[in-house]
């Protein structure tokens, strides 16, 4: 004889300010690291020559810091815009009895 299988109930999405935060927060977190990944690229990619320029500055690590901050912080910020974008989208889709 098998046992029972136990059903779970499925548990309705969190709405409030602390599921939105923390949706913001992944959003922000993945612009980040994708801010990053451009980054590091640009500065290997040899045509664009970003490495040969940051190490001719007169304070290359303070010039790589700020190229670095640069574009974590861009894609960073357009990633969490997008977020809210598509929180409120979904979150009106919901309200108005849509899939």
């Amino acid at each position: 004889m098998k046992a029972p299988i136990a059903m779970r109930r499925k548990k309705p999405p969190q709405s409030g300010p602390s599921s939105l935060a923390l949706e913001l927060a992944s959003h922000a977190a993945m612009g980040v690291a994708l801010g990053l990944g451009f980054c590091f690229a640009l500065v290997l990619i040899e045509p664009a020559s970003v490495a040969a320029l940051i190490s001719h500055a007169d304070q290359p690590k303070a010039t790589a810091i700020m190229l670095l901050s640069f574009f974590a912080l861009l894609f960073g910020v357009g990633a969490t815009m997008t977020g809210i974008i598509f929180t409120t989208m979904d979150s009106a889709d919901h309200s108005d009895g849509g899939h």
